[in-house]
């Protein structure tokens, strides 16, 4: 028998009285307010050709990897859920793809990737009937239908969504030509870019002595030299920023911060470029580089997020096949009140710039992270990210950090995905978490329910938004 979808009112609050009540209360004070998402990876290119999405296979399941990890996990091949090895032409059939997730779809109890798509099969599509093996044709039928749809074009489902601004995250090689076009189009949608300069500030990246010499070529800078390199790097940024750029974000392994001297900025930039620098001196470059792009900030303002932690590729036979985002990418321990020092005795006495510190290290929350951001002007906290993006997640972050850095000392919530269809989703979810948290704080006399009311809005809304320069 065929099992009703039901997306309980109540979802994610609190079991007993009077906190669910207040909760409740709370989450209706803040359900409507528009979506501010300003670090994401969705695609430019969709909202300058305004498309509609292809498939139900290649909107769900292709670019998400939570989805396909999980598959993965238990032994289905990726070729399967339509992702294409290098070099090799994909063959995808949509059908097939979704036929397979809606088998293995018990996979995901209990993980917030099956709140997402619940609540996107239900409040995007209408589909009331939970995805199964025995209900995957007619719900694949049901979305593929919709998909064709003048209302189910990207910029139609951004104004149903009620996003007020997007950022998407791009390279320093990139020409931004979407986003020139969305610029000379004059849709009032807001999409803007993010700094992301991984490819040309990682020497472990791959080609990246080629992507530095590339660099050069599109902004007329020596790049061999340590001056033209960062000469180039401060153009291309000036260049993100013309479009509404307001941030940057770096991927390194760790949070090691430095303070060279442009001699030995120079020397490493040599072993980089020439692939003789060590292990050592690849950290040490993305140190300098993460002080280097802070010290550009105090000339065009731009945020600067970190975000360290991760083992990335961590399987070498999926990222020799398909290459990165293969959802190999495994949290490791991080330190950051050492990596931070040099960072921090420069610049942590700024109130006029902002750093926002991410973890994939849960430990790190109350021990380093709340007390640094609870004392520096310069840092703030972002929102729990990529495995701790869950409802237990992130009441444990509130838990571990309110009470040293304050909710203040925090940038409120961003959905940092490529699925685009589960936005809405994601930031409902951190809306009704966050009510729960301060359901409970008032239902045990630690807050009155007006301010945390004010509150509940600052998370969903306004911090977010007055953080990121929105």
């Amino acid at each position: 028998m065929t099992k009703k979808l039901v997306l309980a009112e109540d979802r994610l609050f609190p079991v007993g009285e009077p906190a669910r009540s207040l909760a409740r209360a709370l989450y209706q004070t803040v359900k409507d307010l528009p979506l501010i998402s300003p670090h994401g990876h969705t695609d430019p290119a969709w909202y300058a050709r305004n498309i509609n999405f292809p498939d139900p296979a290649r909107l769900f399941i292709v670019p998400d990897h939570y989805i396909f990890r999980m598959l993965y996990s238990q032994g289905v091949r990726l070729e399967d859920l339509g992702l294409t090895p290098r070099g090799e032409v994909g063959r995808v059939d949509p059908r097939k793809v979704w036929r397979i997730f809606a088998e293995n779809y018990y996979l995901f109890r209990g993980t917030p990737t099956r709140i997402w798509i619940d609540h996107a099969l239900h409040q995007v599509f209408g589909v009331e009937e939970r995805l199964g093996p025995d209900t995957a044709e007619a719900i694949y039928d049901r979305v593929d239908e919709s998909l064709a749809r003048e209302e189910f074009k990207v910029r139609a489902l951004y104004e149903r969504f009620n996003i007020e601004v997007i950022a998407t995250t791009d390279s320093p090689l990139d020409e931004l030509a979407s986003h020139r076009a969305l610029v000379r189009d004059r849709w009032p949608g807001r999409v803007v870019p993010a700094f992301r300069p991984d490819p040309v500030v990682d020497p472990e990246f791959e080609g990246f002595s080629q992507a530095v010499e590339r660099l050069g070529g599109m902004t007329g800078e020596d790049t061999g030299q340590w001056s033209g390199y960062l000469k180039a790097l401060a153009q291309r940024r000036q260049d993100f920023k013309a479009l509404g750029c307001t941030s940057t974000d770096h991927g390194h392994p760790t949070p090691a911060t430095a303070d060279l001297d442009p001699r030995e900025g120079q020397n490493l930039l040599d072993k980089a470029l020439s692939g003789r620098a060590t292990a050592a001196e690849a950290e040490l470059f993305r140190a300098q580089m993460l002080t280097e792009m802070v010290r550009m900030s105090l000339d065009d303002g731009l945020v600067v997020q970190i975000h360290p932690g991760s083992f990335r590729n961590h399987n070498p036979d999926l990222f020799r096949r398909f290459g990165r985002d293969m959802g190999a990418d495994i949290p490791q321990r991080t330190e950051y009140v050492k990596a931070l020092k040099p960072l921090l005795d420069k610049f942590g006495n700024r109130a006029d710039l902002t750093v926002v510190l991410f973890t994939l290290d849960e430990s790190a929350y109350s021990r380093e992270l709340a007390p640094l951001a609870g004392h520096y002007p310069l840092l703030r906290l972002g929102p729990p990210w990529w495995f701790f993006d869950s409802p237990e997640g992130m009441l444990r972050y509130r838990r571990l950090v309110v009470e040293t850095a304050g909710f203040y000392n925090t940038v409120g919530f961003n959905d940092d995905t490529r699925a685009f269809l589960t936005i809405p989703a994601r930031h409902d979810m951190a809306r009704r978490v966050d009510c729960a948290f301060l359901a409970g704080l008032v239902a045990e006399h630690r807050m009155e329910e007006d301010e945390a009311a004010e509150t509940a809005a600052d998370l969903a809304y306004h911090l977010p938004k007055r953080s990121y320069k929105l």
